[in-house]
């Protein structure tokens, strides 16, 4: 809402007359001054200005000598003071705030209004008989000639903020309303309904919030708190002050000088200047910098306005509504414990102490080690012997979060079970580094103590990390080991066939072992078990201690590990865990493996030196040959038989099929050597791969220049070898490049996080069927291409069937069935099967969120998703955390008119904030046949004749070429130039599902591209909220606005009502919106303000009277309340506990000879009943 001059005065304490703060003598508030005692309340707790009163004896009382009411201090941070103002000043934010507000109600442009309010022309009120028009503009002389035409009675007109205030007073505004709706329906023209409809817009938020429109100009200004805007004294006699007192002095000093002015009856010019510097000084006060010539204070810093105290990463919003600063934590640096278990963290001592402080001086006490609280904390800060081993007690089963920042997803926080351990570094298991993207090279993280209960088990039950294996984005597993681990298993598993003991049969596997310590048989020598009761089969020692480390049943059901463990055989072990064990049994197995993996990394003595990396013999003759080859191409080029163009091609292949060879002959030599700990790494996949092995043991190759064309000389030598002067100098632009894009990217795609999480915070599961029959087609299910399985668990995975599919043997899968790995791999093996249609979040009808069906199973669980998940932070999350891994890179075509195809980062951006690409491809805009026009130096003309014989031509620039042939059939939105799509044309021509699917799609593209696997219901929900409103073209008799946006459902729900009541339904066409945008358009202003453009956002809101309904994340957060989602809804908070009625027992018996089952009984005959029917109704 707008405040009233009234309202202004109902909050104020009392006038600030003075510009002074302090007495700098005595550092006493001056009096009716900035800091004034009597107006805002006591310096010090129960104390009055001049002393007469003091202590808690005196509450209440006004000292009748300085006029300060006795009272506490803190009231100086909410009583409020005000200015009352010589003349009305224009508030900045509704002038200046496009589109203008006062300017809008009036129908004055934005110049004009300027005009008129800093005083440079004046402006008609009422023209009376004159002949000259309402608000017409008059300048100084044309004012002066119609006074002398006209005489002085005949007209009235005004300038400066009065004059405006008089126009705004007049104003009605339920006629105003009827008036333009009147208009609106007689005009013709676009542009002039588009500028009613703007106007109208304002006038109707008027007209509903109640607010009056002459309350957007100020005649007296609220004076916030003091201790919100403090004076602080500084050593030497200076004070630091808040800027907000400077801003408030310069509004204060002109103030009283234009009323002194006025009562002296100055001059008009002189007083109109005045004027003009108080209607600047509110405005800097307001917004400093929107106006004019920004305000600056000593150190020609611009001083800070009310508005840039909202604003902004250091705004009151985002610095202290949305994050705080938390008590009970710490930070520390990590290292690794490797002899933690997977719920486990190393907890330093000293750090435990200080976080743990209150429980143990607790405990303390309690075990009467301490006679009051005082003397345990003494024990505690000396760190007395009792202490410890009370802190080893009060730490046991007392989870503790940590966290690694940036906390890019929700595993960036698990919580552990502390052990306390020497030393001042936390340790942290090694599995879960993948999960907080940790490394130890000097990584810092930081730890919480959930204090409460509630916190605790939240931690214990949501967010241990034996509890989080599974990762949100794509439902694989994310503690798959690596690195070390991978090494460790790939020796553990190798297989020599002439080594030590091979062939050998042993019948247990203790015997195995007990050979091995004798040194009769080598761990990777091949053996056959024959265990008692089982069939022989053949693996070596190591295998089959790997194998000890999983579970039992483990070779029963997927078969005997008989093969090398490589990263790509860990990871489907770890797979198989996940899915068919519980959460202990995979900690455990994980645990048992991380400790074997580790003995025998040890144990291999790996380790790598430069003898090991073996430049192939073959590579000096494999360049010699390519030489010749180049050399042929140039004289070639030289004598013109080839353009520059063609020379470049050719050269190009030639060094990246040298290239090729060299990596061949280097692989071999590699392989030809057992066991080299270079070859071993890369073929384990435990660290690098072979690109990065052929630049250090081959050659490097091609290199790219910045722009992404490949400078066709190759860098023939390799880092072992050492490279020359003008090859380093080659490769030098490419690896710059690199860096420069890893910063880049960092903080793009952290702002892309931000803005995803912001469009997609509020959607929370809230139901758990919506009953909505609509539903996606997922297309080939068909049997097991290659790469097949992969796109299916990114479509088909996790999904409720929308209808019964009947499978070939008969089966029938009923719908809303939630697809795990068995339906999936049933429905695509089945050969009647090759589309399955699926519910999916863009097709849920829930009132607010998605229901639990239409988003399927929760990967992280891999169960059906639980009532109150918020799944729009967690698909934000997942969208934007592998962000930092896309590239920047934007393809350079070769040559192709040198047009840039946006990749990685960029293009995700480019299609969630729905712009139009560069280059992007022109569709045919009906179905029908093409024909093809002459370019005659306009363009190619494209004409497609459709069904009914109707022409749409579109014409395309000189020199483009269509992708169409004459004649050729064509469909809607089929393309007719090559590029990439306008999802704003797709949605025009195809509609709105496709044009989702579309999105999907390429946005899973460009990460498909990097190897990252997103699930598709993600990248769906956050396409639901860039495509959930409508744009109004006729707003038949509903209440809303031609060219106004309004939100699916409530168009749908509008218009049926109106259908129901014999009444004209709206016309609408759905509309796409960019993130940016649609996070602005949310119905919490609470949230938008909070989001960007924070001075816009509560202008509209205070003008629209708008409320908040808290309906989304970040509005509790705000208000301090618990979010609505998981443990904070209220469909989990709102429940009672009830004890059963009392009954006596029916007898109380102490004789030992009693039967103690018939006494057991008896209290059960007598409880049984009750007991039961309370559990039924609690």
């Amino acid at each position: 809402m707008l405040a009233s001059p009234e309202r202004i005065r109902e909050w104020s304490h009392g006038e600030v007359k003075k510009p002074e703060t302090i007495n700098y003598r005595t550092f006493k508030p001056e009096r009716d001054g900035l800091f004034c005692a009597k107006i805002f309340g006591p310096v010090k707790d129960y104390e009055c200005n001049c002393g007469k009163y003091k202590r808690m004896k005196h509450r209440g009382v006004v000292c009748e000598k300085c006029g300060v009411e006795v009272i506490q201090s803190k009231v100086r941070r909410e009583r409020m003071g005000h200015i009352s103002l010589a003349t009305p000043v224009a508030h900045i934010w509704f002038l200046k705030s496009l589109p203008s507000r006062i300017g809008n109600l009036l129908d004055i442009p934005l110049k004009d209004l300027e005009k008129v309010l800093y005083c440079e022309a004046y402006i008609v009120i009422d023209p009376k008989e004159s002949g000259l028009s309402e608000r017409e503009l008059l300048s100084e002389e044309m004012y002066g000639k119609r006074l002398d035409e006209l005489g002085g009675d005949a007209f009235d007109a005004g300038m400066g903020a009065e004059a405006i205030l008089e126009l705004l007073k007049k104003l009605d505004i339920v006629n105003l309303a009827e008036t333009l709706r009147a208009e609106m329906r007689e005009v013709t023209s676009e542009a002039k309904r588009k500028k009613i409809a703007k106007r109208l817009k304002v006038v109707e938020a008027f007209r509903e919030s109640g607010n009056k429109p002459d309350w957007m100009m100020l005649t007296i200004i609220p004076v916030i708190p003091p201790d919100l805007r403090p004076l602080v004294p500084l050593d030497g006699g200076r004070f630091a002050t808040s800027d907000l007192n400077d801003l408030y002095r310069r509004v204060i000093n002109r103030n009283n000088r234009l009323k002194r002015l006025q009562e002296l009856n100055a001059p008009e010019i002189i007083i109109r200047n005045e004027k003009r510097m108080l209607q600047e000084a509110v405005d800097a006060l307001f917004d400093n910098g929107r106006r004019g010539k920004t305000i600056t204070g000593p150190n020609k810093r611009p001083l800070k306005s009310l508005s840039d105290m909202l604003k902004g990463k250091q705004g009151r919003f985002r610095q202290n509504l949305l994050g705080k600063r938390v008590d009970y934590s710490g930070r520390s640096v990590i290292v690794a414990g490797p002899t933690l278990k997977l719920h486990q963290c190393g907890l330093p001592k000293l750090m435990a102490l200080e976080l743990f402080k209150p429980f143990v001086m607790k405990r303390l006490v309690d075990l009467e080690l301490a006679q009051n609280i005082k003397s345990a904390k003494r024990m505690v800060e000396r760190r007395r012997p009792q202490v410890w081993d009370v802190l080893e007690d009060v730490i046991k089963e007392h989870p503790v979060l940590l966290n690694r920042a940036p906390t890019l997803h929700r595993l960036g926080i698990q919580a552990f079970e502390p052990v306390l351990v020497e030393g001042k570094a936390l340790q942290i298991h090694p599995l879960v580094c993948t999960a907080f993207n940790a490394d130890f090279d000097g990584d810092q993280m930081a730890i919480h103590v959930p204090l409460s209960a509630e916190a605790q088990a939240e931690a214990r039950v949501l967010m241990l990390s034996a509890n989080n294996i599974l990762s949100p984005a794509s439902g694989r597993p994310i503690v798959t080991p690596s690195q070390d681990l991978i090494i460790g298993g790939y020796y553990l598993t190798e297989k020599v066939d002439d080594a030590k003991g091979a062939g050998r049969v042993f019948r247990h596997n203790w015997e195995v072992l007990r050979a091995i310590d004798e040194g009769g048989l080598h761990l990777h020598a091949p053996i056959t078990l024959r265990r008692p009761g089982q069939e022989a089969f053949a693996t070596t020692a190591g295998r089959m201690l790997f194998e000890e480390a999983l579970p039992d049943d483990y070779p029963a059901r997927f078969g005997h590990i008989n093969e090398l463990i490589k990263k790509k055989e860990m990871g489907v072990i770890v797979e198989r865990l996940s899915d068919h064990y519980n959460k202990s049994q995979v900690a455990d197995s994980l645990d048992k493996i991380k400790n074997l993996c580790y003995r025998y990394a040890a144990q291999s003595g790996l380790t790598v030196s430069i003898d090991d990396v073996k430049t192939p013999k073959l590579k000096a003759s494999i360049l010699e040959d390519h030489e010749v080859q180049a050399e042929k191409v140039e004289s070639q080029f030289r004598r013109g038989i080839i353009t520059d163009g063609e020379r470049r091609q050719q050269e190009v292949r030639i060094w990246t099929d040298a290239t090729a060879k060299v990596q061949k002959a280097m692989e071999d030599e590699f392989k030809a050597q057992r066991f080299n700990p270079i070859d071993m790494m890369v073929g384990s996949g435990a660290r690098g791969n072979m690109t990065q092995m052929r630049q250090i043991a081959g050659m490097r190759g091609l290199v790219a220049n910045p722009r992404g064309d490949m400078i066709p000389r190759p860098i023939k030598k390799n880092f072992r070898e050492g490279l020359e002067t003008l090859e380093y100098f080659i490769a030098t632009p490419g690896a710059r490049k690199g860096l420069v894009d890893t910063a880049l990217r960092t903080a793009d795609s952290g702002y892309l996080t931000r803005r995803l999480v912001d469009v997609a915070q509020e959607l929370i599961v809230r139901e758990h069927d919506c009953g909505s029959t609509l539903g996606l087609w997922i297309e080939n299910v068909g049997p097991d291409t290659a790469n097949k399985r992969a796109y299916l668990e990114t479509k088909l995975f996790g999904r409720a069937l929308s209808q019964d599919i009947t499978l070939a043997d008969g089966t029938v899968l009923e719908r809303n069935t939630l697809v795990g790995d068995k339906e999936m791999d049933a429905l695509r093996d089945d050969p009647t099967v090759n589309r399955v249609r699926v519910r999916s979040v863009v097709t849920c009808d829930a009132e607010l969120g998605v229901c639990a069906l239409c988003y399927g199973r929760s990967l992280a669980t891999g169960k059906e998703i639980e009532l109150g998940e918020a799944v729009g932070v967690i698909a934000a999350q997942s969208i934007g955390e592998p962000g930092t891994q896309l590239t920047m890179r934007t393809f350079h075509t070769g040559g192709v008119a040198g047009k840039d195809i946006a990749g990685g980062l960029p293009r995700v951006v480019e299609l969630f904030e729905a712009r139009t690409p560069r280059g992007s491809a022109r569709l045919a805009r009906a179905t029908g046949v093409v024909r093809l026009g002459d370019d005659e130096g306009k363009g190619i003309p494209v004409t497609v004749v459709d069904d009914q014989g109707e022409e749409h031509q579109i014409i395309l620039p000189t020199g483009s070429r269509p992708m169409v042939t004459d004649g050729q059939d064509v469909k809607a939105g089929d393309p007719i130039t090559d590029g990439p799509f306008d999802p704003k044309e797709i949605m025009e021509i195809k509609g709105i599902r496709e044009t989702q699917l579309y999105l999907v799609e390429e946005v899973q593209k460009v990460y498909r591209d990097q190897g990252v696997s997103i699930h598709d219901k993600h990248i769906e929900l956050i396409v639901r909220q860039m495509t959930r409103r409508v744009g109004v073209q006729e707003p038949g008799d509903t209440g809303f606005l031609p060219g106004e946006r309004a939100d699916a459902k409530v168009f749908r729900d509008t218009n049926r009502r109106m259908v129901e009541e014999g009444k004209k339904p709206a016309e609408g066409r759905p509309e796409i919106m960019g993130i940016t945008k649609a996070s602005l358009a949310t119905e919490s202003w609470l949230s938008a303000a909070s989001f960007q453009e924070t001075t816009r956002v509560l202008t509209e809101a205070a003008i629209d009277g708008r409320g908040d309904s808290l309906l989304g994340l970040k509005e509790n957060i705000i208000i301090g309340k618990l979010i609505p989602a998981g443990t904070g809804m209220a469909h989990y908070r709102d429940f009672a506990v009830e004890a059963p009625d009392y009954q006596p027992m029916t007898s109380y018996s102490s004789d030992y000879d009693e039967d103690p089952a018939a006494w057991l009984s008896n209290i059960h005959g007598t409880y049984s009943s009750d007991a039961e029917e309370t559990v039924a109704e609690g």
